[in-house]
């Protein structure tokens, strides 16, 4: 009888329980519905060209240039050295050694010609001896939190959403915009990013397909 007892109290603890769903929780079918990813903030173009705008620094805009064209981390941005960077007879054959971070690839690449523009206009000032190519006013190399604070700043001056407002949302548009505006194959902006896994560049796929949803609405009433 005892033995009895145990079992059915076994099994009633088990016609209690509620077996989890597939997804972990104790929540109905909606909580299988597969949530859409958090997309990245990025700049829309007019606001880029703003931010831009703001910047009347010579060494401010050729490091928000870099991050921009070639979709840099602002920690990245203190890696460079005089030595990476290596002036061509043109603007257009102007190179830079990029030290990517969090596992993405490294290597040398072409300088976009804007951001050549920029980062010549600064070398003239700074010259060309060794170190970092962008040092702090004591001369170290500049760190994140002052990118950050720099780009709060030009992104008031420019009107740009707090959202937007922190460094990585340049690496963002780079992205965005070689895929919406420059009509980049995904392959060409994971090279150009240093992107390791392709999925990592697909999500701007989304962004880009979410900005065409967003201007065919607002196109709706257009006469």
């Amino acid at each position: 009888m005892q033995k009895n007892a145990v079992t059915e109290h076994y099994n009633q603890n088990v016609r209690k329980r509620k077996k989890p769903n597939k997804t972990g929780g104790k929540r109905g079918p909606a909580a299988k519905r597969r949530r859409s990813p958090k997309l990245p903030p990025y700049l829309t173009i007019p606001e880029k060209d703003r931010f831009f705008r703001a910047i009347e620094s010579p060494r401010d805009r050729a490091i928000f240039r870099l991050l921009y064209h070639h979709g840099l981390r602002a920690s990245e941005i203190g890696k460079l050295q005089m030595s990476d960077y290596r002036m061509g007879s043109a603007m257009e054959l102007d190179r830079i050694y990029i030290h990517r971070l969090k596992g993405s690839v490294s290597g040398e690449h072409a300088v976009v010609p804007t951001a050549a523009f920029a980062v010549r206009a600064w070398l003239r000032k700074r010259g060309h001896k060794p170190g970092t190519l962008f040092p702090s006013r004591l001369g170290s190399p500049i760190s994140r939190t002052r990118l950050f604070e720099l780009m709060q700043r030009y992104c008031r001056k420019a009107e740009i959403p707090p959202e937007k407002s922190h460094p990585h949302s340049l690496k963002h548009t780079c992205c965005t915009h070689l895929i919406s505006d420059q009509q980049e194959s995904i392959m060409d902006v994971k090279d150009h990013v240093g992107h390791v896994n392709i999925r990592s560049t697909m999500v701007y796929a989304e962004l880009t397909n979410e900005a065409t949803e967003a201007r065919a609405k607002r196109l709706r009433s257009w006469k």
